[in-house]
């Protein structure tokens, strides 16, 4: 059953994924009101995490949020979906990155790359960064547990030569481009949320104790990686713009948890500014930080 289902699913996204998304969006603006309204997707969890995170603002100005919030999710499902039947040329239309010099010049001088983002704005569409430069581009990712539906978004986010690898394997993965002489991008989503038993490093982050990976920084500082923030933003519907901003242009021998620290602290100014494009539904701080014996 699980098998006809997806294969229901898949038929149907290939169908009306051939509609522009000018009026894809149509479905967006009713898959909002199911999402917020009936029945309405994780509204506690979404309403718990805003006012945690912003305990000085109104409860009139969290529901603004909130509801934008949810406009933003019906679109980022539609936009990931529509990457079924964009091209090369469509989607570059659709998302620039400002800056791709940067990236040049550190391939120039044979750099790696630790490139770090979060779940905030269109990060599906981030796929299209090999689009942009000569590096190997390496996406980390979670597999998902239904294998259809991993093959699936695994079929979309690599089909602009993003090379899709599993946490597991990443550090293998760079040792072997390393060995054969490829400069490699490698993109971390870093506001996941490590298993309780992998937790080793815990933060401020958006006025909450919060546990972070530190996989990003123990593979950057190991191979001398330059680290990057993707910083990516709406201009309207359906158009997102990349700056990339160099945090390190060398990691080997800092200070343990600066790369951390940075990174986190650079997500938080950006939600904070427009905090609607961030992914509120994520249980993000569903592990508590254990409090010592008094």
């Amino acid at each position: 059953m699980e098998a006809v289902g997806f294969y229901l699913f898949y038929i149907t996204n290939w169908i009306i994924t051939l509609l522009p998304l000018s009026v894809l969006y149509v479905f967006s603006d009713i898959l909002y009101l199911l999402l917020y309204y009936f029945p309405g997707y994780r509204r506690k969890i979404v309403a718990t995490n805003l006012e945690n995170s912003f305990p000085d603002k109104t409860n009139q100005e969290l529901a603004i949020i909130e509801k934008k919030f949810y406009k933003h999710l019906a679109d980022l499902f539609i936009e990931t979906l529509k990457l079924s039947h964009m091209n090369n040329k469509q989607l570059t239309r659709r998302f620039k990155i400002e800056n791709p010099e940067l990236l040049q010049r550190l391939k120039k001088e044979g750099r790696d790359i630790a490139g770090i983002c979060g779940h905030y704005n269109n990060w599906e569409w981030m796929i299209g960064i090999p689009l942009y430069t000569d590096y190997k581009c390496l996406s980390v990712y979670k597999p998902l547990k239904n294998k259809h539906f991993d093959w699936f978004m695994n079929s979309l986010r690599s089909k602009y030569g993003m090379v899709l690898t599993p946490m597991s394997n990443i550090l293998r993965e760079i040792i072997k481009d390393r060995k054969a002489g490829i400069n490699t991008l490698s993109a971390f989503i870093a506001d996941q949320i490590p298993a309780k038993g992998d937790i080793n490093f815990w933060t401020q982050f958006l006025n909450q104790e919060t546990a972070v990976y530190l996989g990003a920084e123990k593979i950057a500082a190991k191979y001398d990686m330059a680290v990057v923030f993707f910083n990516h933003q709406k201009i309207k519907r359906g158009y997102y713009i990349m700056k990339v901003e160099l945090l390190f242009e060398h990691t080997a021998g800092l200070q343990d948890h600066i790369i951390t620290e940075t990174h986190v602290r650079r997500l938080e100014e950006i939600i904070k500014e427009n905090p609607q494009y961030w992914i509120w539904s994520h249980r993000r701080w569903k592990h508590k930080k254990e409090q010592p014996d008094a």
